[in-house]
């Protein structure tokens, strides 16, 4: 067994009012950005760290910004979403956040603001962490 996961964040739980409907627009929005599900249920899906289930009682109303490769894949992700479901919050373009910031955001089914960021050409030091349970004597 092997987990690979960001440094911060062990995970991200939305709750969907229409899971459905959320299911077709964060397959499509991150399929954009090169990602697939990692696990899916009728109950539940998940992206490595971010899981969304269907509601019962509360939704969740956050912002989550996912990265991307290139300004290319911020287009494509910001497109993906106003075609399955997503509302425009901020078209694809540069930010003054910092140099070289661009960046789209969109509204999901549930109003959670989701963004996807290319920060600039840059290098990464590994592409993610890699998880292994200890092996123990039995």
């Amino acid at each position: 067994m092997e987990f690979h996961q960001g440094r911060l964040l062990d995970h991200v739980h939305l709750r969907a009012r229409d899971l459905a409907a959320s299911k077709r627009f964060y397959r499509a929005v991150l399929a954009a950005l090169c990602h697939q599900p990692t696990f899916e249920t009728e109950q539940a899906i998940v992206f490595d760290e971010l899981y969304i289930d269907q509601a019962e009682s509360y939704r969740s109303h956050v912002h989550i910004a996912f990265q991307a490769v290139d300004p290319v894949a911020v287009h494509r992700f910001y497109e993906a979403g106003i075609a399955n479901g997503g509302k425009d919050n901020g078209e694809p373009g540069e930010r003054p956040y910092h140099p070289g910031y661009f960046a789209a955001f969109l509204l999901d089914p549930d109003g959670n603001n989701i963004e996807a960021v290319y920060h600039g050409p840059t290098t990464r030091s590994s592409a993610d962490v890699v998880i292994r349970p200890l092996e123990t004597d039995a």
